[in-house]
């Protein structure tokens, strides 16, 4: 519990770091782009629990190596790393966006994912040996990003606050593959998790447009194989099942392929009582009431 505690708190700080965006602007903005393309770098945390039957391996050839020292000194040269216990990497995707109505979009999404994990150890002999594993995917997915209403936000200047709701697909690329071997996913036509984040957007300038993005996803496969396959010691009794979701902050970066007309100005010096002179400036005119003349008394 320990570890999904910090990994909330610092998505939350993220969110609070980018809240403090919105604070600076003083008129709310939008993406004004009808069809758009975009570029989504993204930081991921992956749910990946299976990472145990990795490290226990490595833990098993270490004792290996060191009941096969032949001396105290030998027993010393043994050494080994540990894999990371926090599975890190920078997915990317790109994909199309549609604006279907004011501040309501539907996006469709290719990504890929890559995370290695690799370890060095050393035997008696002072030979180091390299292991490692992968995990792929090949994630597709459909979105739809809503525009959240002002009045319910803590901030109500600044850009665009949206939740987003994704269902993912995965795509053959989607594996694992290590020293010891590989396992490919099940690549199912109902699809395979789905997600959930909540944007803002950061900023705009013509047509390309910035949102950033925190939030978790849950993209689960399975493969027809197990990871006794994948990793000496692995599970063998039932089909290997991994998930290549998590929490994760993203960014992404849109540029307006066809886009609304821009409004026009509200007062383009129609305003009553406002006359604007050759220069420029602009006076007021003020109207004087006409003056009557007294009558003048008759007989005088």
């Amino acid at each position: 519990m320990g570890g999904w505690v910090k990994k909330i708190c610092c998505v939350l700080s993220l969110l609070l770091a980018t809240s403090a965006f919105a604070a600076s602007d003083d008129v709310v903005q939008h993406d004004n782009s009808r069809i758009s393309i975009f570029l989504q770098p993204a930081i991921s945390f992956l749910s990946f629990e299976e990472r145990e039957y990795f490290q226990d391996a490595i833990d098993t050839i270490y004792q290996e190596f060191r009941a096969n020292a032949l001396t105290a000194e030998e027993s010393l040269t043994v050494a080994k790393q540990d894999f990371q216990k926090v599975n890190f990497c920078f997915p990317i995707t790109g994909g199309l966006q549609f604006q279907v109505l004011q501040d309501h979009f539907i996006s469709a999404g290719l990504g890929f994912i890559y995370d290695n994990e690799s370890v060095v150890l050393t035997d008696r002999r002072n030979k180091t040996h390299n292991y490692s594993y992968t995990i792929q995917g090949v994630p597709l997915y459909l979105e739809y990003r809503l525009a959240i209403p002002l009045n319910l936000m803590t901030l109500s200047d600044g850009g665009l606050f949206s939740i987003v709701l994704r269902w993912y697909w995965t795509l053959p690329g989607t594996e694992i593959y290590s020293t010891w071997g590989k396992i490919d996913a099940e690549n199912s036509p109902l699809g395979a998790g789905f997600g959930i984040s909540i944007g803002y957007l950061i900023a705009n300038w013509k047509n390309v447009n910035v949102f950033g993005d925190i939030g978790f996803s849950s993209i689960s496969v399975k493969s027809k194989k197990t990871f006794a396959d994948l990793v000496p010691g692995g599970a063998d009794d039932k089909k290997a099942k991994w998930n290549v979701g998590g929490l994760q902050l993203q960014i992404r970066v849109s540029f307006g392929v066809w886009n609304k007309p821009k409004p026009k100005d509200e007062d383009e010096g129609d305003n009553d009582g406002e006359v604007k002179e050759s220069d420029g400036a602009t006076k007021t005119e003020i109207s004087t009431p006409a003056v009557k003349s007294a009558p003048v008394a008759k007989g005088q």
